[in-house]
């Protein structure tokens, strides 16, 4: 399964993005939204699961989606929060399941930098942003899971117009 990844539209989605994630099963948008017209716009291509994002705070967005989610697809548990950090410390105290299970892949934004890197078997993934760059352009993922395992790949939208 494919899942597409954004965040940080900050209410603008690149057109290149829309291209990028053509085929995609899924698309999960790691906060920072901005407007609802960016997920009906995402969900043209695929259903959209999102969280709001620190900037979404005290508006329809943040009532509307939850501040973090879990899921699970094809046997990878997935976990998604808009504010992650440096891998090498979030991999020391990963949020739990209800039944004590941790994430395979733990999916965040907000730095507007994308990032694609495994500690300790954990895929930590930042698809950078799709609307608002902050000097490293534009950018989403696809993240690819099946039979239990998960990898991922950057996708700099100037490359992709």
């Amino acid at each position: 399964m494919e899942i597409g990844v954004v965040s940080d539209t900050h209410g603008r989605l690149a057109t290149a993005a829309l291209h990028a994630l053509a085929g995609v099963a899924l698309i999960v948008h790691a906060g920072d939204i901005g407007s609802e017209v960016i997920l009906s716009q995402l969900e043209t291509i695929a259903p959209v699961l999102a969280i709001h994002g620190n900037t979404d705070r005290g508006t329809a967005l943040a009532r509307n989606y939850p501040a973090h989610r879990w899921l699970e697809r094809e046997g990878v548990l997935i976990f998604v929060t808009h504010i992650g950090g440096q891998p090498r410390l979030l991999v020391q105290s990963l949020p739990k399941t209800d039944d004590g299970r941790h994430p395979q892949v733990y999916i965040f934004g907000h730095s507007h930098q994308p990032l694609c890197e495994v500690h300790n078997s954990v895929l930590f993934l930042n698809p950078g942003t799709a609307g608002a760059p902050r000097g490293a352009g534009l950018s989403v993922a696809r993240l690819t899971v099946q039979h239990g395992q998960a990898s991922a790949v950057i996708i700099r939208l100037d490359e992709h117009k």
